[in-house]
């Protein structure tokens, strides 16, 4: 599999960082840049990162399951994250959780047709002192009301 010159670059940043016989730990930062890259881990990613890394594709498959970050099939353009875990519940994310499904008429982890926003349901983001949180691609929002949210998805969509 191919890559962008500016992701091998990065790649190889990766894999010289680690110490020799350690190159594993790069695993998770590589799924991450690859799916950037591709828009989702393909079975061409796993077995590529797998060869580079020295391992199985089936332990990477071990790591992509585990990890909710990691997306076999491509998300939206903007991918929104609702945190339902215990501080964002008690402060109104399941009602965050639910506008957003009304709103775009999607369930977890759907795409809209314009493959331009897809929405997940997680359990944490580590930001419950600010809950409810949101993530947008790699932005967080926190305090989130569903007027808030309603503003940050009309944000998206002027994006667009």
């Amino acid at each position: 599999m191919t890559f962008s010159p500016e992701l091998e670059a990065r790649f190889e940043k990766l894999l010289t960082s680690y110490p020799p016989g350690r190159q594993r730990s790069a695993l998770i930062p590589m799924l991450l840049y690859a799916q950037d890259e591709v828009g989702s881990v393909s079975d061409e990613v796993i077995d590529e990162v797998a060869r580079r890394i020295g391992v199985t594709p089936l332990q990477v498959n071990e790591v992509l399951s585990y990890y909710t970050m990691l997306h076999r099939k491509p998300m939206g353009k903007y991918h929104v994250q609702v945190c339902t875990n215990i501080s964002c519940l008690l402060n109104g994310g399941d009602k965050l959780w639910e506008h957003v499904c009304k709103r775009l008429d999607l369930g977890n982890k759907e795409v809209t047709e314009d493959g331009q926003i897809s929405i997940e349901e997680v359990e944490c983001m580590g930001a419950c002192s600010w809950a409810p949180a949101i993530q947008v691609n790699y932005d967080f929002h926190h305090f989130v009301t569903p007027e808030k949210l309603d503003e940050i998805l009309d944000g998206l969509r002027k994006k667009q």
